[in-house]
């Protein structure tokens, strides 16, 4: 039976959903803020798409799974997403997780934009299942290197807990700061205590410690210790991985969590669209959004034009990456093949390295951009 094209605006509500799959970290020991930020977007651009008539007319929906942080949960949720016939995930925050969530997908040839998760290596090979709109690691952190070296930091310190994306993160840090005559010493942030990194600190001689660890533990002690002690006065804390974005930060910290540069994935001005979503979020969540919320919109923005322009095949839809140009919250966003990058890569999203003013706590100041 033939049915009638759905006038502009119109959903059918006959049950037949386009339906994507959303990994979001909504329990610890994942970054539950982040994670709540990241679903707020996805849940707003859902709103938005269906508001504008769905997919063809058909409603979009979000089949979300709570990942918590743990590459095996967000694998066997894939597996349950694949079976449940989505078309697509969306998603994810941490780089860890997104690895086995990426490589799962790839296996079982479904597309996956992932929203957030920065490190390079996201598949093990080059696929055409995987996107990505969140900067590769190398190229943000090097952005932060940049910075610190500008401000005449060339000595560093590293307080650093294991994990690939840390390690990663260490090893862009050291490549940039050997290319330009500076040094990086890594200190074990599971090992020594708050007091004895500050010690550590102390000998040797950096100017600068980065916290490239968990939130809040063990990033929220560090941070009040080192600040406690008048030998480390003059010493930059600074948090690349983001943690102060969030209102969390400055609950537990209050002062002690101002001028502490992070990265952060906004432009300097938001555009009518950004500043209408910046505008939405800040009603969903009751706090200013962070850059996660906006990748999240941006996420499923990219998946409803793709869905609309190529159908729910899910074949057609990885084929359909470096066609791509939609307007985002944030630019435009295209997806090409980046050196190094095995999965589809947004080239030139903005990167900032932002801090929380210490004269007002909850705003930030842009202290350098790409």
């Amino acid at each position: 039976m033939n049915m009638p094209p759905s006038p502009p605006g119109a959903v059918r509500t006959d049950g037949s959903s386009v339906q994507i799959g959303a990994l979001v970290p909504l329990t610890r020991p994942g970054w539950v803020e982040a994670g709540q930020h990241l679903l707020a977007g996805l849940e707003l651009a859902v709103d938005d798409v269906n508001d504008a008539g769905g997919i063809v007319g058909r409603p979009l929906e979000l089949v979300v799974r709570d990942t918590a942080a743990d590459p095996q949960r967000a694998a066997a949720a894939v597996d349950e997403l694949a079976r449940l016939g989505v078309a697509a995930l969306a998603g994810e925050y941490h780089s860890v997780v997104a690895r086995a969530a990426a490589a799962r997908a790839d296996a079982l040839g479904l597309p996956f934009l992932c929203s957030s998760a920065v490190l390079d290596a996201l598949t093990e090979q080059p696929t055409d299942w995987g996107a990505r709109l969140a900067p590769a690691q190398s190229r943000g952190w090097q952005t932060y290197a940049d910075f610190l070296l500008g401000a005449g930091h060339t000595r560093l310190a590293v307080a650093a807990q294991p994990s690939v994306y840390w390690s990663s993160g260490t090893r862009i840090l050291r490549d940039c700061f050997a290319a330009r005559g500076g040094a990086v010493i890594a200190l074990d942030a599971d090992t020594l205590s708050p007091t004895a990194l500050c010690d550590e600190l102390v000998d040797s001689g950096a100017t600068a410690l980065l916290l490239l660890v968990g939130h809040p533990e063990p990033a929220v002690p560090i941070v009040k210790a080192v600040r406690r002690d008048q030998r480390l006065a003059d010493i930059l804390i600074g948090a690349p991985a983001g943690q102060p974005e969030f209102a969390e930060w400055a609950t537990l910290l209050g002062d002690d969590g101002a001028a502490i540069p992070f990265l952060r994935y906004l432009p300097e001005r938001l555009g009518p669209l950004g500043a209408r979503v910046e505008k939405a979020l800040r009603e969903r969540l009751g706090v200013a959004p962070s850059f996660v919320a906006f990748e999240g919109y941006d996420t499923v923005a990219v998946l409803a034009d793709v869905l609309r322009s190529h159908g729910t095949d899910r074949a057609r839809t990885a084929e359909s990456w470096p066609r791509v140009a939609v307007e985002g919250t944030r630019g435009k966003i295209q997806f090409s093949r980046t050196p190094g990058i095995d999965v589809w890569q947004w080239a030139w999203p903005p990167i900032q390295v932002v801090d929380r003013d210490p004269a007002q706590p909850d705003r930030f100041r842009v202290l350098h951009t790409s």
